[in-house]
């Protein structure tokens, strides 16, 4: 679907966080899955995205990350203890296990990171595992994401560890980047505790045969992992890291300043509570703070269920659908008409929202095409949620005029009420001009004083 010539982009932890913060998008689903560029795609629809990483803050973030692993991660190390709490004396210069992870291939990279976690779990000690390799299938696709680091404590527990360059001034974050934060680093657990379930079956070092496979019921049904259904990703987020902290977790995840749990096996080795390191104040010195997040994992883990898997969306589609630009010579021009590329996105459905906007290349795409039809999601999920069945602008208008609409509908009912109070003060206050005003209930749509 992407062309027998492009390669295949790869999903990454944001990009699956913005899916499950929208699950019904097939078409971001359908394009994230086969692997598709979208921003190469946007530019060749006309609607380049408008945002992105700029080069500053790309070296800016690489200089502190490697502040943060110096000295095999000592400084890491030193957070870790501090905010988890540590049993018995710090790690002596040398004791801490730093395994090079490098492989061929994604799939290398992966199996190496599980066998790490296996001697990880079976020899104890501190163990960082810097850009690990792990894997989730994500609607029948697989993806390969790879966390800032991974902290395997003594007791045998991991740490998600994200290392962000926006600073923390006074204490508290920016709450947006938190929660992006926090949502990115909850599909990081998810990937982790399948690769740790692998992990604990590898034989340790000088074993003959696999470790016992674990309780997988017990371990992965974690009562704190659960959230309230009426949970979304928009409401999962903390206002800023300290407010995310928590005292303790559920049974075998240390709090900040507990001693830790028992012993666990599979999937709950990996805590919910993660790290989040970034710069203290306006300098480059690390700080760091626990960040709880079983709410994002709940939200997460369900809304990663309910996408429909890719080739259910491809089966919907017209014979012969295709997204291949057939780029120039110099791999960058692409050759197909606008036209064509245009019918090929608009034979899959969206599902627009104005938060695309900060997450999706192609949302100025979807943003357009949603004006020029009238949809009221362009207004809004909120919007969209009130007004039920009316789903255009247009047929809300003629609901408030009183031309069209069961005025038994709450809907219709709350908007006729609304142009006659709209139409009363305005009246009143002396102020209402043609061209202005909503058309009270009886007037005409035609009529010089609507919209």
């Amino acid at each position: 679907m992407r062309g027998p010539d492009a390669a295949p982009r790869p999903l990454d932890a944001r990009a699956l966080a913005a899916l499950a913060a929208n699950p019904g998008c097939r078409r971001r689903a359908l394009l994230d899955g086969a692997g598709v560029d979208k921003s190469a795609l946007a530019r060749a629809l006309g609607s380049p995205a408008g945002f992105g990483r700029s080069e500053f803050a790309f070296v800016r973030g690489n200089v502190f990350e490697a502040r943060v692993r110096a000295d095999d991660g000592a400084e890491l190390i030193r957070l870790l203890r501090e905010r988890f709490g540590g049993v018995g004396p710090a790690p002596e210069p040398g004791e801490v296990r730093v395994p090079d992870l490098s492989a061929p291939g994604p799939a290398g990279r992966t199996a190496r990171t599980r066998l790490a976690l296996a001697e990880a779990f079976a020899t104890g000690g501190w163990t960082l595992l810097f850009h690990p390799m792990v894997r989730l299938d994500v609607a029948g696709s697989p993806a390969t994401l790879e966390p800032d680091a991974v902290a395997v404590h003594p007791d045998g527990s991991c740490t998600v560890v994200e290392i962000k360059s926006f600073p923390v001034v006074d204490g508290s974050a920016d709450p947006a980047k938190v929660g992006a934060a926090a949502r990115q680093a909850a599909v990081y657990v998810l990937a982790l505790r399948e690769l740790a379930e692998e992990a604990d079956r590898e034989p340790g070092p000088g074993e003959a045969a696999a470790l016992p496979a674990p309780a997988r019921a017990a371990d992965t049904a974690h009562p704190a992992d659960t959230a309230h259904p009426a949970d979304t990703a928009d409401t999962a987020d903390a206002p800023h890291a300290a407010d995310q902290r928590r005292p303790g977790g559920p049974a075998g995840d240390s709090g900040p300043g507990e001693p830790p749990g028992p012993a666990r096996h599979g999937a709950g080795r990996v805590r919910s509570t993660v790290l989040l390191v970034c710069p203290r104040d306006f300098s480059n010195l690390p700080t760091a703070e626990p960040v709880d997040v079983r709410k994002q994992l709940a939200v997460t883990r369900r809304q990663l269920d309910r996408l429909t898997r890719v080739e259910d969306i491809a089966a919907a589609l017209p014979e012969g659908t295709t997204f291949d630009l057939r780029l120039a010579d110099d791999g960058r021009t692409p050759t197909r008409p606008a036209a064509e590329l245009t019918a090929a996105v608009e034979a899959v459905p969206a599902a627009y929202a104005p938060e695309c906007l900060a997450a999706c290349e192609l949302a100025f795409h979807c943003r357009a095409r949603s004006r020029e039809t009238g949809a009221v999601e362009a207004l809004g999920r909120g919007v969209r949620g009130e007004l039920g069945g009316l789903t255009t602008v247009e047929s809300v208008l003629e609901a408030a005029s009183g031309e069209h609409g069961d005025p038994a509908d709450p809907a219709v009912a709350a908007l006729r009420r609304a142009a006659a109070l709209r139409a009363e003060a305005l009246a009143a206050a002396g102020s209402a001009a043609p061209g202005t005003e909503l058309p009270a209930p009886g007037r005409g749509k035609g009529d010089s004083a609507c919209r």
